[in-house]
């Protein structure tokens, strides 16, 4: 029996809670940073200018782009930058250099996400908590480190998953958009003269008078989009019907209300423009909603953290990351994981990062590049995707992502000038996840260019072995081997020291593709090798959960009776030795040395028991 499907009102609330926090929480920082720093002169048509174009920019970037178009674009039913690069890469497979260039685009702005997660966590909810000063002055002082508990209490509660907590999600965000809502109209009923900004004569106005100040302004303005990502990321855990009702139903009408809610109070009240967010509402509901906000903020982190857990499994399965420790945190729910070295590493990056800017303004200023260049990278993604795998005609193709590029690198141009600002802090950490990913995979390669040079054909081996066979003993044997067909290290020294062969005997290669999934009667090939042994290799996408035993269990179908308390699991714990040659240079080869020495074990990663495995070293030399 299928498993019943969840209604559609759940999982519009859900993408409410998981997809919209980012861009929901917006609204406490945007206006402020837009008029915060004297860029734009403060007057009265240039707040119904500014307004129009936060209003355009939302529909052209978010409903337009990634609402209607990239939406469309799913990988087997996933979204996401991983899923964009694998289906375009799969795309263009027939042009190799095109295929490295674009892989190397996307693995960057992948790189860059983590840059983008360690900002997010730290402006919501520093912004969130800022709105205690609006209380009392006196609470200024206390900013800071109240933000750094709510952070550390945030991720503390990881690794106890977000089962728990995440039916809260829908909830809690869909009053915060609720109250955003309200907010909005009580300040509109006092100008609403104000709603005639809607018009985008007012945008073209101010762009028409001012552009140079237009083009710095758009730094600001990637403010009103940030979480647009989270759109086409989450797509798979919700479907593109709720994510789209979601939008168009709840969040654009009531994040419209808000913006230009602070836009009246600002018609009134030319002061608010210090924090127009928490001075639209009474005094008496300034705590709760600083408490309302908080939760907001916080939901929205959780969020990214999700996000950042589920990225990080994806690349380490493509092999661009060594292995992590990865811990499941539901019996339910596959995709709930938790991992430690990336949760407590953008911790520290997090706590720098509100340390170092203090307040949200400064750390607007390192916001925006990150977020500009995945979006560069995605509309980029997006041609190849409806040229070369929808066939679409090219003059099509060029119409209808042209536009969005313009619009993106204006934004990522803009976005650029903040680079001495404190944009350099997450061009940083991208640049330093990128060093990594790429040392990994190309490390990886030289390791298998290193051990094909080598190898011996399995074949062969195993018929000059059985001329004179050694002592066969009970159970089932599973020698893991990067390569199929090659001899593993672990059986040569096996036979060597152990002299004994079991009575059957896999070569099990395991082997990660460019799809999310891959379906449990598509996860195994076998090949009889005779005497007992097979050539069995094991297929799964960037989101499956690997369980090598579980998978294995299919061999029973093949004529391999194993049992699981007869089976061992034979590994080599390869030592990679730099050495002076055409491989990589020699920092990034102690580098990679570095990370495979320090790579989570197979076994953890494969869900080997503990207490059947084997491990063999070898050297390599790179």
């Amino acid at each position: 029996m299928s498993a019943p499907k969840t209604p559609l009102p759940a999982l519009v609330l859900g993408a409410i809670g998981i997809v919209y926090g980012d861009i929901g929480t917006s609204v406490l920082y945007a206006i402020k940073e837009i008029f915060g720093h004297g860029h734009v002169p403060f007057t009265i048509e240039n707040v119904y200018g500014m307004l129009s174009m936060i209003f355009w920019t939302m529909t052209t970037i978010v409903s337009i782009k990634y609402v209607v178009l990239v939406l469309r674009a799913d990988n087997e039913g996933e979204g996401g930058l991983v899923a964009m690069l694998a289906l375009a890469s799969r795309a263009v497979a027939d042009r190799p250099r095109l295929r490295n260039g674009m892989l190397v685009v996307g693995i960057f702005g992948t790189a860059l996400f983590y840059g983008d997660g360690v900002i997010t966590p730290a402006i919501s909810v520093l912004s969130a908590v800022e709105g205690l000063e609006i209380v009392s002055p006196h609470f200024k002082h206390y900013v800071i480190p109240i933000t750094l508990v709510v952070l550390f209490c945030l991720f503390a509660v990881q690794k106890r998953g977000t089962a728990g907590i995440g039916r809260f999600f829908g909830p809690i965000t869909l009053s915060w958009f609720l109250v955003l809502a309200l907010l909005g109209v009580a300040q509109i009923a006092t100008h609403p003269e104000i709603l005639q900004a809607i018009s985008p004569l007012y945008m073209l106005r101010f762009i028409w008078d001012f552009p140079g100040v237009s083009f710095i302004v758009l730094g600001a303005m990637v403010l009103c989009v940030t979480g647009a990502e989270a759109l086409y990321a989450d797509m798979g855990h919700f479907g593109k019907k709720p994510i789209r009702i979601a939008w168009f139903l709840v969040v654009m009408p009531c994040l419209v209300l808000n913006y230009f809610g602070q836009g009246a109070l600002l018609l009134g009240n030319p002061e608010a423009v210090k924090n127009p967010f928490f001075l639209m509402a009474p005094q008496w509901a300034l705590v709760p909603l600083v408490l309302l906000a908080t939760a907001a903020t916080v939901i929205a982190s959780q969020a990214m953290l999700t996000g950042a857990f589920s990225v990080t499994r994806q690349v380490i399965q493509l092999g661009y990351l060594p292995r992590l420790r990865i811990e499941y945190t539901s019996v339910r729910t596959a995709g709930q994981i938790y991992i430690p070295f990336i949760n407590w590493g953008l911790f520290v990056a997090i706590v720098l990062a509100v340390v170092m800017f203090r307040n949200s303004s400064n750390l607007a200023a390192a916001y925006g590049i990150a977020v500009t260049t995945d979006m560069l990278i995605t509309t980029v993604l997006t041609f190849f995707v409806i040229r070369f795998a929808w066939k679409l005609p090219l003059a099509l193709c060029l119409a209808s992502t042209s536009l969005f590029f313009l619009i993106d690198l204006a934004f990522f141009a803009s976005n650029m000038l903040k680079l001495p600002q404190g944009g350099w802090f997450t061009v940083m950490i991208g640049l330093a996840m990128f060093t990594l990913m790429i040392t990994w995979h190309r490390g990886r390669q030289l390791m298998s260019q290193a051990q094909r040079a080598d190898a011996i054909d399995l074949r062969s081996f195993l018929e000059s072995v059985f001329i004179s066979p050694p002592m066969r003993v009970d159970g089932t044997a599973v020698f893991l081997t990067a390569e199929p067909g090659v001899v593993p290290n672990a059986l040569l020294h096996n036979l060597k020291h152990n002299k004994v062969l079991h009575e059957q005997n896999l070569f099990v290669t395991v082997r990660n593709h460019e799809v999310p999934w891959v379906p449990m009667d598509k996860r195994i090939e076998m090949e009889p090798l005779g005497h007992h042994c097979w050539q069995v290799i094991v297929h799964y996408g960037f989101k499956n959960d690997i369980d090598l035993p579980r998978a294995l269990e299919h061999a029973r179908l093949r004529g391999c009776q194993m049992e699981p308390m007869t089976t061992s699991y034979f590994l080599s714990r390869d030592v990679v030795i730099p050495t002076l040659g055409s491989g990589m240079a020699p920092w990034r080869e102690k580098l990679f040395a570095h990370m495979h020495h320090n790579a989570s074990g197979a076994a953890s990663f494969l869900g080997l028991p503990t207490n059947a495995v084997v491990e063999l070293g070898s050297k390599v030399e790179i």
